[in-house]
């Protein structure tokens, strides 16, 4: 039998003919499949682009509050996000932003549609934020899109963040935004210390952050330390939140009794604080202890010891470019170690109210009495057996709101013990 004979033969069996033509399928399938992947992988790379934005990065919170502005009328899955503004009468409204939830979602940028994947981890690890994360796709190949969509992000978190001063805490091994900053910025001549202490204080700032070049020609390490220290309610924090607001910076604000705080996650924390932002460590005397005969150590269930804390503050490891306030309301409890010059540069005590003090928020309160009436404030005030404090002052006021007279003549509201002090 020839070979064209078996051929033919071989075609007439039903068993082979049926065999061949199922391989023939399978292998055509299989072919085609591994071509349709190879194409797809080869389209992407030399068609689309994508852009990955984690929570790890600053713009991961720009990105996605335009993405909530831009997806939000095209998606039906959304996610919800409550805050509380506060308006000038004191009022409070709740307010409901609705996001795109977790998943896919599709919007629309300078005539090209962005495919948007929001992903998060289901765990976390300790007091962690959730790992999340955002993969834009587009097709094309100019990456001027996303940095013309960054751009918009950025300029929209700008002006979202106009007249108001961000605050941040330590959330993980992350500094985040303290929920929707609502907090309007104060103005520095809203807060009135003892006469020239808030221009002395602000001149300085200014001057550290426009000579950082005097501090790198002679070697010195370009950080500045801040001290304020006095009684309660005399208006350290507050002093500090419109300073930020002058300076048009953030506040970074660290908990040393945080339980998860140690040595090594406290001089991380400092070394990447946000930019153009005042760290700041409130209330240092409660968290860090001294006893005679002892090793300092700060107290807390954290487990930053008091040498981790100096060499945070001025070790070899610490960061530049920084600006860092400590309050404490206890001077004499703090070790001289902690507060020596390189840790602290700048001390400076708020204390209880002066004559010029109390007659300049008396016409604060009453701008429409004359100037002799608040000296006359400033001499009864002066003539009771104890010392005043702004917070003691505001609170009078605020029970003769539109009564001079009436807040004058009941001045032993404010009697106090000295022991305060």
């Amino acid at each position: 039998m020839g070979i064209k004979d078996l051929i033919v033969s071989l075609q007439d069996n039903p068993y082979f003919g049926a065999g061949a033509g199922l391989f023939g399928v399978g292998a055509l399938a299989a072919v085609s499949r591994k071509g349709l992947q190879f194409g797809s992988i080869l389209f992407r790379r030399h068609c689309m682009m994508s852009l990955e934005v984690t929570n790890r990065d600053k713009s991961y919170y720009w990105v996605l509050s335009w993405i909530s502005k831009h997806a939000k009328q095209s998606t039906q899955h959304i996610g919800v996000e409550t805050s509380f503004t506060q308006t000038d009468t004191g009022a409070v409204h709740t307010q409901y932003h609705f996001v795109p939830s977790v998943g896919d979602h599709y919007i629309r940028f300078q005539g090209t549609w962005i495919k948007v994947e929001r992903n998060r981890e289901v765990r976390a690890v300790s007091d962690a934020a959730p790992w999340e994360s955002v993969t834009l796709t587009a097709f094309g190949r100019n990456k001027m899109l996303y940095f013309n969509m960054l751009d918009a992000a950025r300029e929209l978190a700008v002006a979202d963040e106009q007249g108001r001063t961000p605050i941040y805490t330590v959330r993980g091994i992350n500094w985040e935004p303290l929920g929707r900053s609502t907090q309007r910025k104060r103005t520095l001549n809203s807060v009135i210390l003892k006469e020239g202490v808030a221009e002395k204080i602000l001149a300085d700032v200014k001057e550290f952050i426009g000579n950082p070049q005097y501090y790198h020609d002679r070697g010195i390490p370009y950080r500045r330390g801040y001290l304020l220290h006095g009684p309660p309610g005399c208006g350290k924090t507050s002093f500090i939140t419109a300073l930020a607001g002058e300076l048009d910076y953030s506040i970074s604000t660290l908990n040393l009794k945080d339980s998860g705080m140690s040595d090594s996650r406290l001089n991380y924390m400092l070394a990447h604080a946000e930019p153009q932002s005042i760290i700041l460590l409130e209330d240092i005397d409660a968290a860090v202890s001294s006893k005679d005969g002892e090793m300092k150590r700060v107290e807390g269930l954290g487990n930053v010891t008091f040498s981790g804390l100096t060499n945070a503050l001025d070790g070899v490891a610490s960061s530049e470019a920084r600006i860092l306030f400590m309050t404490t309301n206890h001077l004499h409890k703090l070790d001289p170690t902690l507060i020596r010059p390189g840790r602290v540069d700048f001390q400076q005590e708020i204390g209880h109210c002066t004559s010029w003090q109390l007659q300049q928020i008396f016409l604060r309160f009453y701008p429409e009495e004359s100037s002799i009436k608040a000296q006359q404030f400033a001499e009864e005030i002066g003539k009771l057996p104890s010392l005043v404090t702004p917070a003691m002052l505001q609170n009078h006021f605020m029970h003769h709101k539109s009564n001079a007279d009436a807040a004058l003549k009941s001045l032993e509201q404010l009697i106090v013990s000295r022991d305060e002090k």
